[in-house]
């Protein structure tokens, strides 16, 4: 027996292979500077988890609704007219375990063999994975230093064709950082409005930002029924293992996105939803404080990156990632991210680990301590002296 030939297309991500490694040295005794997995550092915080132990006491250990919970999806409608200044109703939600099946399932429900969906490049690798499993075509955009690491609009205008089936933007950006400036935004808008294709907007780092306030194409006229919304509570409320997600859309798709969600996971898990509704009608604070300290470590952290030989990094808008240009030192990506993991005990990931245009550049998680963001640095820096 042989895997389908649609296996052949699907990827794994280069993050987890890395810490895998990582986690391999350390127990040889080992000890490595975490920068290679995309995950705050933080614990959740405190009265979300007090609502999710309160659920369990409760009792919301059974199914629930296939699409959320009624309680959060409201929330999370009103969470997204309040943050994206839009308005939409409980029943353009629906609830996912994680934020990657709003990626997954509304391909899968409106992507065909051959149709074409254009991502930026480097991106988050899933995107490529799925429209390759899909059998569509890939269009990757290569993203531009000079302009923070959004499309060149000109060229993004040249790829669009009758084929177009989709356009993901993802704003801040994994893995650069960068934040699509607002006046791109509407530029992008104005190509796509009246074409016959839907926008995957993963906004899953929007509240993560340190300058200009990341503006959602769905805010725009005429957008928000051609727009996905991929939004989650992982990254805002340092929520990863409980694995809660969402994606606001037009209601037809809601209902694609239904049916796909009772023939794979039946429902998301009831008690991580009732903590969902803590995190997004509780305080806030918490949010807040994690993202100055986010700014804090980029302001160090990029700043000892610019001292090294060989190494540029552009100043990120958003996430908590950098994305120094390496060519410099006369290596590749690939072959200067292993090195640093063998040799000088920081696990980070090449570039290329989020597509071909990402050649001559590493990603950093500042998800770590300030104290281990100079050590690294300290660490690279010797290597490099060799």
């Amino acid at each position: 027996m042989k895997l389908a030939q649609r296996m052949s297309g699907i990827a794994v991500e280069g993050a987890f292979e890395v810490l895998a490694r990582a986690r391999a040295l350390e127990a040889q005794g080992r000890h490595i500077i975490h920068l290679e997995i995309g995950e705050p550092d933080f614990p959740t915080p405190g009265h979300i988890v007090e609502a999710g132990k309160r659920a369990l006491d409760e009792g919301w250990t059974h199914y629930g609704p296939t699409l959320g919970l009624p309680e959060l999806r409201e929330a999370i409608a009103g969470y997204i007219c309040r943050t994206r200044g839009i308005q939409v109703a409980a029943d353009h939600v629906s609830v996912v375990p994680g934020g990657k099946p709003i990626i997954f399932f509304p391909m899968l429900a409106l992507i065909e063999p051959g149709d074409e969906v254009i991502y930026p490049n480097p991106g988050f690798p899933v995107y490529e994975s799925m429209i390759n499993f899909l059998g569509a075509k890939p269009v990757p955009i290569p993203l531009v230093e000079e302009r923070g690491f959004s499309f060149d609009l000109d060229l993004l205008a040249r790829r669009l064709s009758p084929k177009t089936k989709m356009l993901i933007l993802n704003s801040p950006h994994n893995p650069t950082g960068g934040v699509i400036p607002a006046e791109d935004v509407r530029a992008i808008a104005d190509l796509i409005r009246e074409r016959d294709l839907i926008v995957l907007s993963d906004e899953i780092y929007t509240r993560i930002y340190f300058d200009e306030e990341p503006l959602s194409i769905a805010s725009l006229p005429g957008m928000l029924d051609k727009t996905i919304i991929l939004d989650g509570f992982s990254k805002t409320y340092a929520m990863t293992g409980w694995r809660l997600g969402y994606g606001v859309m037009p209601v037809w798709l809601v209902d694609a996105v239904n049916k796909l969600m009772v023939n794979s996971n039946s429902c998301t898990a009831s008690f991580t939803q009732r903590a969902g509704i803590a995190a997004l009608n509780g305080p806030q604070g918490e949010v807040d404080h994690m993202v100055a300290e986010f700014r804090r470590r980029r302001d160090a952290f990029c700043a000892g990156l610019n001292k090294l030989p060989g190494f540029r990094c552009s100043i990120p808008g958003g996430a908590f990632y950098a994305y120094p240009n390496i060519t410099g030192t006369g290596l590749s990506s690939k072959a200067l991210a292993d090195a640093l993991l063998e040799e000088a005990g920081v696990a980070c990931l090449s570039g290329t680990a989020f597509g071909e245009y990402g050649e001559g550049n590493l990603r950093f998680s500042v998800a770590n301590s300030l104290e281990n963001l100079m050590d690294a640095i300290e660490r690279i820096r010797k290597f490099l002296a060799r």
